[in-house]
């Protein structure tokens, strides 16, 4: 699903927004975690509640497994209890980023999330919204694509 409408619009844009800042502010070629730092606190700093590297449960058929530290995966920024952002940087896109967003959705029961690949010279081409099929709010629709001043950073080095 490439388009949503009210509060996931919205914060999905702010999102990209401040993803495209990181990436005209640092370019492409840095590790992941330099730009989970850099988005986190890009973030934070436009006023959202960011959790970084937030665990994962794996829950089957209503069992919980892998507690605390015990986590195989890790949810790289969790933005507002609303959003998942997972983060890559290679110049590359594989169908595996999304899959892998999609099961934090249905695992956090969260409807939304987005894959953002710093590792392309502009950060649009790495762009990916991801839904999760199996948690639809009623805020939550099939629409058009954010606008696209949400996803242009006008500013951004290529």
């Amino acid at each position: 699903m490439n388009g949503y409408i009210g509060i996931y619009s919205e914060l999905t844009a702010k999102i990209i927004n401040a993803a495209i800042e990181v990436h005209t502010e640092l370019g492409c070629g840095l590790k992941e975690d330099a730009y989970e730092a850099a988005l986190a606190w890009e973030l934070s700093h436009r006023g959202h509640k960011v959790q970084r590297q937030v665990p994962c449960p794996v829950i089957y058929k209503g069992h919980v497994f892998c507690q605390d530290d015990e986590h195989p995966k890790r949810i790289d920024l969790l933005v507002d209890e609303k959003i998942v952002v997972e983060l890559k940087a290679v110049c590359t896109h594989h169908p595996v980023f999304a899959a892998q967003c999609r099961t934090y959705l249905r695992m956090l029961n969260l409807p939304v999330g987005l894959v953002l690949n710093f590792g392309f010279p502009s950060l649009k081409e790495g762009i990916e919204h991801v839904s999760n099929p199996k948690c639809p709010p009623s805020s939550l629709q099939a629409s058009e694509t954010p606008s696209s001043e949400s996803t242009s950073g006008g500013n951004e080095r290529g």
